[in-house]
């Protein structure tokens, strides 16, 4: 468990932020000069706070009050940057073993074959830095991290400069090391498919304070931690239940008290559940239950807030039998001629192909 309490002020910017995690994977989510990666920087011991503490499964690192600060390498914190910041003159074997020359040998619990082979680095251990691929750097930098035996794992938007394909190969890797190896990880991203794919709760950041805490389906759930970011920025989270699989067809079905979700592709095993992302360009509003119409999804519930300016566009947060939100992005005109409201019931209509299946996350039990 980690919990945080710190104040610092850089120049004009005061961060002051409290928040806890019990495990798991808890994201710092939220615009550019927020305070993410200061809170990281101050978590890992490269910058001091003004005031504050910082408890780490019972062990302060950080109590200003009682003139407590553990150096940075005594820490037993992992870090993984934006940028891999491998040593270049250092072979990816020697990157790999450096964490653990800080780590002492009764405290060095993870091994270096399961880290290789989990990663997939195997082959490139002769290589230096500067003939990797930004993934294959990115693989490295968590590996090092991890061969560290640290307690806590910090990221800070580690796939921020990789491209799709990229992210794709290393999203699992790190879904791996949250439900296998078990260490907690702060992960900082401003990409909210990264957030539901990974985290199961979020801290949102603003302007240096604390915007929101809690679950990710409760705090993306009405759309205020997105508020402000283009419409196609904007997604929802929505949670159901794997029903089945149809082979023939290759979809699965889930289940959700509000309808039926069509994937396309496997999703997991029957009984489980999965957090689906929903774009709010992807989203049609109906007032009746759709007939004749390819799409297969079409989730019942009722208006909630309408966010809608001088434009021409707005928002609307559809709430689904009580069971979550789903935005839906539309015309001003759209809702005037379809007299919707706050409380009038609708049907959230969503195509199978605009969910992206990759994207998809399976809740561990």
């Amino acid at each position: 468990m980690i919990r945080v309490d710190l104040h610092k002020r850089l120049g004009a910017f005061e961060l002051a932020i409290a928040f806890e995690s019990d495990g798991g994977v808890l994201a710092l989510f939220g615009p550019s000069g927020s305070g993410k990666s200061a809170t990281i920087a101050l978590i890992a011991g490269l910058m001091r706070p003004d005031r504050g503490a910082i408890v780490l499964d019972g062990r302060p690192l950080v109590d200003t009050a009682q003139g407590v600060i553990v150096p940075p390498h005594a820490r037993r914190i992992g870090l993984v940057f934006q940028d891999a910041q491998l040593f270049p003159h250092l072979s990816v074997k020697q990157n790999l073993l450096f964490g653990r020359w800080f780590t002492p040998r009764s405290e060095r619990r993870i091994a270096f074959a399961p880290v290789v082979e989990t990663l997939g680095i195997g082959h490139l251990l002769g290589r230096r830095p500067g003939r990797l691929s930004g993934g294959e750097k990115q693989r490295v930098a968590i590996g090092r991290a991890l061969l560290s035996s640290p307690r806590l794992l910090l990221m800070d938007e580690p796939l921020a400069a990789l491209d799709a394909e990229r992210k794709q190969e290393i999203l699992p890797l790190i879904e791996r090391l949250r439900d296998e190896v078990r260490i907690p990880i702060v992960y900082v991203s401003h990409a909210v498919e990264e957030v539901a794919r990974l985290a199961a709760r979020v801290v949102v950041l603003a302007n240096g304070r604390v915007a929101m805490a809690g679950a990710v389906e409760d705090v993306f759930g009405d759309g205020a931690a997105q508020a402000g970011e283009s419409r196609f920025r904007r997604a929802s989270f929505v949670t159901a239940r794997v029903a089945r699989h149809d082979t023939h067809w290759g979809l699965t079905e889930l289940s959700h008290p509000a309808g039926t979700i069509w994937l396309a592709g496997h999703a997991g095993p029957p009984g489980r559940d999965c957090r689906v992302i929903v774009r709010a360009t992807d989203v049609t509003l109906a007032t009746a239950h759709p007939a004749g119409l390819s799409v297969r999804t079409a989730l019942a519930g009722t208006v909630g807030r309408i966010e809608a300016g001088d434009g021409p566009l707005a928002i609307v947060t559809v709430d689904l039998a009580g069971h979550g939100h789903v935005l839906a992005s539309a015309t001003r005109k759209a809702l005037a001629e379809l007299d919707l409201a706050p409380g009038r019931p609708v049907f959230a209509l969503i195509k199978t192909v605009a969910l992206d299946e990759q994207a998809v996350a399976v809740v561990p039990p």
